[in-house]
């Protein structure tokens, strides 16, 4: 079940973020903007996918989330190393 929250990019608006992307105060969109910031856009995404998954595997779909983190970190390795 989720939790009523209040968005970050406007006060009047809730929203719906189910447990398994919250940790105590810490949503995982937080952390996963703050780690991509500065990231290009050919990897960003394939290391953002990497923290969801790797985020929610004990309370969602446990190994069939692992599976995606590794397949996502694979991708990130393959896309970074052709920026190198």
């Amino acid at each position: 079940m989720g939790v009523i929250v209040k968005s970050n990019t406007n006060e009047s608006d809730s929203a719906i973020v189910p447990a398994h992307y919250r940790k105590g105060s810490i949503e995982c969109i937080n952390a996963i903007e703050a780690m991509t910031e500065s990231m290009p856009g050919a990897i960003a995404p394939h290391a953002a996918n990497v923290l969801k998954y790797l985020w929610r595997f004990q309370y969602k779909n446990g190994m069939e989330d692992l599976k995606k983190a590794e397949w996502y970190l694979k991708r990130l390795i393959q896309r970074y190393s052709e920026l190198q």
